[in-house]
């Protein structure tokens, strides 16, 4: 199984990027897919998450209403649409896949509940 985050980058206060996490090796549309990040000298942090179908999704109270989490499950793929970027978004961003069928938001906001994890990939925002 293999999770491959990419899309990072340096970008502007006010500005935009798209992470991807490509997968392989699982079949994708029975896992719950969820985004993470961890900013310099900060804990590990829940960002959002999506259903294995795609319907049901949460967020960090921090990126509501700016992030946007999405999935096409004939890619194997998550996206993370960040706008409004703010520099208390620089962090390395990580994906990390959960086998369920079975949608919680609570669950899936728990780092502990992922069976599989990508590297990461960093989003630095300038201000």
């Amino acid at each position: 199984v293999q999770l491959q985050a990419s899309g990072g980058g340096l970008v502007q206060a006010g500005g935009s990027l798209t992470l991807s996490c490509a997968t392989s090796g699982l079949t994708f549309s029975r896992y719950i897919v969820g985004w993470f990040r961890q900013g310099p000298g900060k804990e590990h942090e829940f960002v959002a998450a999506i259903s294995s179908s795609g319907i049901g999704t949460s967020y960090a109270d921090s990126v509501k209403g700016r992030f946007t989490i999405s999935r096409d499950n004939a890619k194997n793929t998550v996206y993370l649409q960040m706008n409004s970027v703010k520099p208390e978004d620089t962090a390395v961003y990580y994906c990390g896949a959960r086998r369920s069928t079975y949608y919680s938001a609570s669950a899936s906001q728990q780092r502990t509940n992922y069976d599989y994890w990508g590297q990461g990939t960093l989003v630095t925002v300038s201000s």
